[in-house]
């Protein structure tokens, strides 16, 4: 059965909704408002191998701060959700992955505890009108809202592009690594508490 789910979230800032399938690797339709954002979304859910619609319709005349902020909301909700109890899956998930001149490092426990750690390039400049700072946003309320344990650490790089895409293409290939499904655990929940 595929683990799919639905978000919606409707404020005086954003309208989002949400929908992704995590055994599905069709491509997704990610339409936010914020191009350099979308191409990142896209990659992830790409080398993630899961599908996500994401509709976001936010007050980017201000800024684009919070369409970025409450999309990682949004589909950190959704991850949440979709996952269910947790059962079967491998909970554990890391990679390297190097984008040309960029190498980044991402490691998830999908534990039921938010905490989210970023060590490496500063991320304050632009790319073309793009905040850099907003993908540190977007990582934490993901991390937050999915309940994950995230630390990236984003070791080199010169080209700011290729930072970025190495942080979102490793968060979605260890997203990935530890939300698949493990046969050997026959459905158990891969905790010494029997629950995440």
């Amino acid at each position: 059965m595929d683990r799919i789910s639905i978000v919606e979230r409707k404020t005086l800032e954003t309208d989002i909704r949400i929908a992704i399938n995590l055994d599905n690797t069709v491509s997704s339709d990610i339409q936010t408002g914020v191009p350099f954002f979308d191409h990142m979304l896209n990659s992830m859910s790409r080398h993630g191998r899961f599908s996500a619609e994401i509709k976001c319709t936010g007050d980017i005349h201000v800024d684009d701060h919070h369409t970025v902020e409450d999309v990682g909301i949004c589909l950190g909700k959704a991850f949440k959700e979709a996952l269910g109890n947790k059962s079967g899956i491998k909970r554990f998930g890391h990679v390297i992955i190097p984008m040309d001149d960029a190498l980044t490092l991402a490691a998830i426990d999908v534990s039921g505890r938010p905490f989210f750690k970023y060590s490496g390039s500063d991320l304050k400049g632009y790319i073309k009108d793009y905040s850099e700072e907003l993908t540190l946003e977007f990582l934490r309320s993901f991390s937050d809202n999915a309940e994950i344990n995230l630390h990236i650490e984003q070791k080199y790089g010169d080209n700011r592009h290729h930072i970025h895409e190495s942080i979102f293409k490793a968060l979605g290939i260890a997203l990935y690594n530890s939300c698949m499904i493990d046969e050997s655990l026959k459905g158990a929940i891969p905790s010494t508490k029997g629950t995440i």
